[in-house]
C-alpha cells in the first residue's frame, strides 16, 4: 500500500513517493524556554511518520534544527542577563531530556544555526548573484517581486501575507525594504547582539536563511518532506522555498506537511500569550507513554483544544492496552490507518477494539512508539 499524506502546497492528500532513503527536515525549537505541548505534538507526529516509513522498509534521515540565534532568544537572554548560547545550552538540555523521555527517535542530525554561519554567508552570496536579493541600510533583503512562485505553499493573498508577516517577525514596516513582503537575509546586529563579519558588514542572519542553509548542508538541495507547525507555513516556509529555489532553480521540497495548532483556553498555545502546558510539568505526574497517547489521539492536520480530560483518558487507555498484553492484533489496521494521511486516531481505535476483544496488541502499540 502506498502512503498518502496531505501536501500543504498542493492542498490535497496525495501519494507520498520516496526512495529507499527518505530525507526529512522539521523545524526545531528556538531554545529560550521549555517545550510545550504544541511543540510535542509536532515532534511526536513526525516520530510516528518515521516509524511507519521504517516499518515500510525505508531509511529515514530526519534533520531537526536548533534556531540558537534570532530575535526571540537574543531578547530573552538580554532580559535574563545571560549569554545567548548559555541560555540555548540550558534549554536544549531540557528539551532533549523531554524528547528522550517521550521515546522519540533520535534525529539523524540536529544542527545549530550558529554552526552554519559560513554556509549562510555563501548562500546569501548566491541569492545576490542570482539577482533575487539587494542590499539596503546595511542589510540584505530577498526581493519577492523577482520570484514568480512566491505564495506557492500558503496560497495566501497579499493582505493575509502582510498581516502574518507583521505578527510573525516579518517587519513589513522596515523602511529599507522595496516591498513590505521582502524579507531579511542578513541584518546589522544591535550593540549587545552577536555579530559576524560579512561582505555586507558585521551582523547576523535572518531567520529563514538559517533553515535553507542547514537543510541543504545536511540533506542536499532537494528534500523529500519538510514540516513543522502550521504557523510556519507563512512566512517561514514560504520564504525558505523562495530563497532556496532562487539559488537552485528546482523545487526545494517534494512534499510539505504541517501540523495544526494546539489551543488552550480558546487560543493557540504560544509563548507570547503564556497559555502553555509544558511537557516537563506533565512528566512529573504522568507516564511518558500516556502523554504520547494524549497527543496522537488527535489527527495531526486538525487543530484541537487541550483540556484537563486529555491526560486521565490517555492514562486509562494505556492501562487497558497493557492489560491486553503481547501480540500482533490490529497491526495491519494500524498500518492502514497511518498510510491514510497518518490517521492516528483511527489507529488508536483499532487497537482499542482489539484490546477490548482480549487480543494482544503490543506490536501495534510499538509501531506508534507506545511502550507497554
Amino acid at each position: 500500500m502506498v502512503m498518502r499524506l496531505y501536501d500543504t502546497a498542493r492542498r490535497e492528500v496525495v501519494p507520498f513517493e520516496a526512495g529507499p532513503v527518505v530525507t526529512m527536515y522539521t523545524c526545531g525549537i528556538t531554545p529560550y524556554d521549555a517545550a510545550h505541548m504544541g511543540h510535542v505534538t509536532v515532534y511526536v507526529t513526525y516520530d510516528v511518520l518515521q516509524r511507519r516509513l521504517r516499518d515500510l522498509g525505508h531509511d529515514t534521515r530526519c534533520v531537526r534544527n536548533v534556531t540558537d540565534v534570532d530575535d526571540s532568544i537574543l531578547g530573552k537572554a538580554r532580559d535574563l542577563g545571560v549569554h545567548f548560547l548559555d541560555l540555548a545550552a540550558e534549554e536544549m538540555a531540557r528539551f532533549d531530556s523531554t524528547m528522550r523521555a517521550l521515546g522519540l527517535l533520535e534525529s539523524w542530525s540536529e544542527p545549530r544555526a550558529t554552526s552554519a554561519i559560513p554556509d549562510i554567508l555563501g548562500f546569501i552570496g548566491m541569492v545576490l548573484e542570482s539577482g533575487h536579493a539587494y542590499q539596503a541600510g546595511g542589510a540584505v533583503y530577498f526581493d519577492v517581486s523577482s520570484f514568480a512562485n512566491f505564495g506557492q505553499i500558503s496560497h495566501f493573498d497579499r493582505s493575509v501575507m502582510l498581516d502574518l508577516a507583521a505578527q510573525r517577525g516579518g517587519n513589513p514596516d522596515d523602511p529599507n525594504k522595496r516591498d513590505p513582503l521582502d524579507f531579511v537575509l542578513w541584518q546589522p546586529s544591535a550593540p549587545d547582539e552577536p555579530a559576524w563579519d560579512s561582505l555586507w558588514g558585521p551582523g547576523r542572519p535572518g531567520w529563514h536563511i538559517e533553515c535553507s542553509a542547514l537543510a541543504m548542508r545536511e540533506l542536499g538541495d532537494q528534500i523529500d518532506l519538510h514540516g513543522g507547525g502550521g504557523d510556519l507555513v507563512f512566512p517561514h516556509h514560504e520564504c525558505e522555498a523562495a530563497q532556496s529555489e532562487a539559488v537552485t532553480g528546482r523545487p526545494f521540497v517534494r512534499h510539505w506537511m504541517h501540523c495544526a495548532m494546539v489551543a488552550l483556553n480558546g487560543e493557540k498555545m504560544s509563548k507570547s500569550l503564556g497559555n502553555l502546558v509544558f511537557a516537563s510539568d506533565l512528566l512529573k505526574e504522568w507516564e511518558p507513554d500516556a502523554i504520547r497517547l494524549a497527543v496522537i489521539g488527535h489527527h495531526y492536520r486538525f487543530g484541537w483544544e487541550w483540556t484537563d480530560r486529555d491526560m486521565p483518558e490517555a492514562a486509562a487507555r494505556l492501562a487497558r492496552w497493557r492489560e491486553a498484553g503481547a501480540g500482533d492484533a490490529a497491526l495491519d489496521d494500524v498500518r492502514a490507518a497511518l498510510d491514510d494521511d497518518l490517521d492516528a486516531p483511527a489507529a488508536l481505535a483499532a487497537i482499542d477494539a482489539a484490546a477490548a476483544a482480549g487480543h494482544g496488541i503490543s506490536s501495534a502499540a510499538t509501531l506508534l512508539g507506545v511502550r507497554l
